[in-house]
């Protein structure tokens, strides 16, 4: 239970210093409210759908009646599961906010690298009407899917610099100059992120990128370190697959895509939130490194 607090006052510290600054630059309707104040606070939303990710649940839904049978002293105001899917897609904005706070630290190396995100069978893509109009097919080394790409930049220590969603169909290496803002020192990444004048471009910031190569591309000229550190790659790879596996990143039960949007930052939450991150021993490479 102390897991929970722990969460719980993270998640209120937080709340209470961004809703001050949010509600500043809220722009009112001028229209009435109506239905009545959700009796669940912000912050025990919050908590209650990040834990659902760091719980051993498949379904939210088996999860939240958990919560309901054993949590109640906890959560005294609890709203029935109805209410509360209803009222969920109100995260969006607190959940994005609280990730940009738990965003890593740039050390100067860095990992790049998109996972699929499915939101239905491939048999099923012409019956889905939830993400009409919204995703996408696209292909990975798996096979083809229906749904968005994960695009991520993280550091040797796990840690997220970076994310982005997009429709399936997105190229990998459209992204890049986007999401790698911010970051300088060496990204590496794998055949996907091959493109000349993406590499100027990154260079010009700061940004040295290395990749892997095609079979009918030359080899180029690179440290020892820095052909050990493309081997490396899997690190992120690691990290899709905890997301995808661990912390439930993807399923295909989504009834709108505002719950779905909740439920990926929910999950890269508890991911970030994890108290042990796959890393590398740099250490380790230097020391290597000295004896070769």
């Amino acid at each position: 239970m102390s897991d929970l607090t722990t969460l719980f006052c993270n998640v209120d510290d937080f709340w209470k210093q961004f809703r001050i600054e949010w509600e500043q630059h809220l722009i009112g309707s001028g229209k009435e409210k109506r239905g009545p104040e959700p009796e669940l606070s912000v912050s025990e939303m919050m908590t209650i759908v990040i834990l659902f990710h760091q719980s051993n649940f498949r379904t939210f839904k088996h999860f939240y009646g958990y919560i309901c049978d054993h949590f109640k002293r906890h959560f005294p105001k609890l709203i029935c599961y109805e209410r509360f899917v209803q009222i969920k897609k109100a995260l969006f904005i607190p959940l994005f906010a609280y990730l940009l706070s738990l965003t890593g630290k740039v050390t100067g190396i860095a990992f790049v690298d998109s996972t699929s995100i499915a939101v239905c069978h491939n048999k099923r893509i012409r019956r889905n009407k939830v993400f009409r109009n919204l995703a996408k097919r696209g292909k990975t080394t798996a096979g083809w899917f229906y749904g968005f790409k994960l695009y991520l930049i993280i550091n040797d220590k796990g840690e997220i610099l970076a994310f982005q969603l997009t429709p399936g169909n997105v190229s990998d290496v459209s992204m890049v100059e986007t999401l790698s803002k911010g970051i300088f020192g060496k990204l590496f990444g794998d055949k996907g992120y091959i493109s000349a004048e993406i590499g100027r471009k990154l260079f010009e910031q700061g940004l040295q990128l290395f990749t892997t190569i095609k079979s009918n591309m030359k080899q180029k000229l690179m440290s020892v370190k820095d052909k050990l550190l493309l081997r490396k790659r899997s690190l992120i790879e690691t990290v899709n697959d905890q997301l995808k596996n661990i912390s439930q990143i993807e399923h295909t039960r989504h009834r709108s895509p505002q719950n779905f949007l909740v439920n990926l930052l929910a999950g890269i939450a508890a991911y970030d939130l994890q108290p042990k991150k796959p890393s590398l021993n740099l250490e380790g490479l230097d020391n290597a490194l000295m004896l070769t």
